[in-house]
């Protein structure tokens, strides 16, 4: 589980947020970065016994960096203000399907899926759920991933607003075919992830998103 003083660094960064300040701190950020390191090994071993895909990996293979990259950013501060894990069998900058775990106060949430992919992948994607779009249809619908995330990803950046070319808008598969990413996010609260159920609440969340995974590694073998 998280701890308060993680927490706590990381609302303290997002007003100190400058080299002097980190440096001052840098021993609360050790022990918030072990502390998230933590936690995303407990889930790996929780759920890697469900997908053996990513029972191998460790936190260190999966968290990204808290520095950010300014060289072509207006915001030049410094550092993150949040822990991010992808935690993904062909790497955390991998553009495959995979799970996500991020950790920021009152903003932190996990889920996963396939987000931003190349645009051949994208299409190998859309073709199988034009081939199968029942199959789709009950992934995204069934019980487990409903009362999970709700849906998928409804954002603008996510979703266009017609069908793309190629593809019959009238066809069964037709409101499936409109994403540019395949995720789905559900919330979690700064008081669960201080809780003893915050790695089981979490390892669920994945359990709930794997099909899908399945669904979408599959069609970019």
């Amino acid at each position: 589980m998280i701890t308060a003083e993680t927490l706590s660094f990381l609302r303290a960064l997002k007003k100190n947020n400058d080299k002097t300040w980190f440096d001052t701190n840098r021993k609360k950020y050790e022990a918030a970065k072990k502390n998230m390191e933590a936690l995303v090994n407990e889930v790996i071993a929780l759920h890697g016994k469900a997908d053996p895909s990513i029972a191998g990996l460790t936190a260190r293979e999966c968290l990204f960096r808290i520095n950010r990259d300014i060289r072509f950013a207006k915001d030049k501060s410094p550092y993150k203000t949040n822990f991010g894990a992808s935690i993904n069998a062909d790497g955390r900058k991998a553009m495959t399907p995979g799970y996500y775990l991020h950790l920021e106060p009152g903003k932190s949430f996990a889920g996963g899926g396939l987000y931003q992919p190349a645009p051949a992948d994208l299409r190998k994607v859309r073709q199988e759920i034009d081939y199968h779009p029942e199959e789709f249809r009950k992934l995204i619908e069934a019980k487990s991933f409903k009362s999970t995330f709700g849906t998928l990803d409804q954002s603008a950046d996510v979703r266009l607003t017609r069908v793309p070319q190629g593809f019959d808008k009238e066809s069964e598969a037709a409101p499936y075919l409109m994403y540019r990413s395949y995720i789905a996010m559900q919330p979690l609260t700064d008081e669960l992830l201080q809780s003893p159920k915050a790695a089981k609440t979490i390892a669920a969340n994945f359990a709930a998103l794997q099909p899908l995974l399945d669904f979408l590694r599959r069609n970019m073998e």
